[in-house]
């Protein structure tokens, strides 16, 4: 071939290819799933609401496909913003809620179809539902009670009665929101059946605003059992303040957003009373309070015995470990371990961590042999547990 031909070649298969593209590309042809939706409205069906009365709160919502039409999704959702979960049969000609509808409610329902072509359609409806009457109420009492703590304090929510099976315990969980600003990942976890902690993956930020909710009036949770009206809570957290105790070295640092404020000698637990390793929160402060052996299992009369009156008390667990005074035992403060089991120091530095802490704050023991803070039974020990850990107690993992 010429060198000219060579060249009269090449012009010609620039020039094709386009051409033998274009066709592919834009080939005008319109597919059945870009089309607008067509009106569904003749093809679906409701069990509730289609005659325009009340739906009634006690049976599940059905939704029907015919005449060569299926379901592809189906979205009902209620004023209070709550979704119905359902299920579709495998031939999309059937869907139903898995539990009865809310009561006194109103929902938007949208149901997504499809032909056999492919082409895809939709029906929007609205329904309301009678109040639900009879039967019993879930109160939900969320807290702690509105104030500013510290960045360890999980949200709690106590139940009115014992909830135990694993798909209505999901049904209060979904219904269970906490929000806070700054956002960060969090999860509740059942510590009981009537009892479940939020806490965020790591602590909550300095400075935050936590909100939590609970939606679950007039919601069905099982026959004879429906949600009642829960008070919303929002409280704040402060610096964060935490406090780290060497039981094997004997001192107490305080740090206050990272900052060192003061490193004070202290002694924790003799032999038999080791002081618990672990994360703790503070769970309260009292200025004066009465310590007796005999509260902690000692009996009177014993060597062990004792009966005290302690000032600047901070309480880290339900079973009586306290962070306080404990001038009687000063000489050993920094050298031996010789309380039963609390975190003694003198006055003057007592007086000063009772001032620094609030409730929430946190206070971490490392080092020295005793026994691990539980996560659950003795106070707060949330923050004993590991991010997958604490998850593995939600109900909607």
């Amino acid at each position: 071939m010429s060198r000219g031909s060579r060249r009269t070649a090449m012009i010609c298969f620039l020039i094709l290819v386009p051409l033998a593209v274009g066709p592919a590309a834009c080939s005008g042809a319109e597919r059945p799933q870009d089309a607008a939706p067509y009106d569904a409205t003749a093809h679906v069906s409701l069990n509730a609401g289609e005659d325009g009365r009340a739906a009634d709160p006690d049976e599940p919502l059905e939704i029907t496909a015919r005449d060569g039409n299926r379901i592809t999704d189906v979205r009902a959702v209620d004023t209070a913003g709550r979704r119905l979960e359902g299920a579709l049969s495998a031939d999309g000609s059937r869907w139903r809620s898995d539990t009865p509808l809310a009561g006194a409610m109103r929902y938007t329902v949208v149901v997504s179809t499809e032909r056999g072509d492919g082409s895809p359609g939709r029906r929007t409806a609205e329904l309301t539902t009678r109040a639900a009457t009879g039967g019993k109420r879930l109160e939900v009492d969320l807290g702690p009670d509105d104030g500013t703590y510290g960045v360890a304090q999980p949200i709690t929510a106590e139940l009115s009665r014992p909830v135990r099976h694993a798909g209505q315990r999901a049904i209060v969980e979904r219904a269970l929101t906490v929000r806070s600003s700054p956002a960060v990942e969090g999860s509740w976890r059942w510590m009981d059946d009537r009892t479940l902690h939020y806490r965020p993956r790591s602590y909550w930020p300095a400075h935050a605003t936590v909100e939590a909710r609970a939606a679950l009036e007039g919601v069905w949770i099982r026959d004879g059992l429906r949600g009642g009206r829960t008070e919303p809570l929002r409280i704040r957290t402060g610096d964060r303040v935490e406090a780290v105790v060497d039981i094997d070295g004997k001192e107490m640092t305080v740090r206050k957003n990272g900052e060192v404020l003061r490193t004070v000698p202290v002694t924790t637990g003799k032999p038999g009373f080791r002081t618990r390793e672990g994360v703790k929160v503070v769970l309260g402060r009292q200025a004066a309070v009465r310590m007796t052996g005999t509260s902690i299992g000692i009996p009177a009369g014993s060597a062990d015995s004792y009966d005290l009156d302690v000032q600047w008390a901070v309480q880290l667990t339900d079973s009586g470990e306290f962070v306080h005074a404990a001038p009687w035992s000063a000489a050993h403060h920094g050298r031996d371990n010789v309380s039963h089991g609390c975190t003694g120091m003198s006055t003057e530095n007592a007086r000063w961590f009772f001032d620094t802490v609030r409730r929430g704050d946190i206070v971490r023991y490392v080092g020295g042999d005793g026994p691990r803070m539980p996560a659950f039974g003795n106070g707060l020990g949330d923050w004993n547990l590991s991010w997958e850990q604490w998850r593995r107690g939600s109900a909607l993992n």
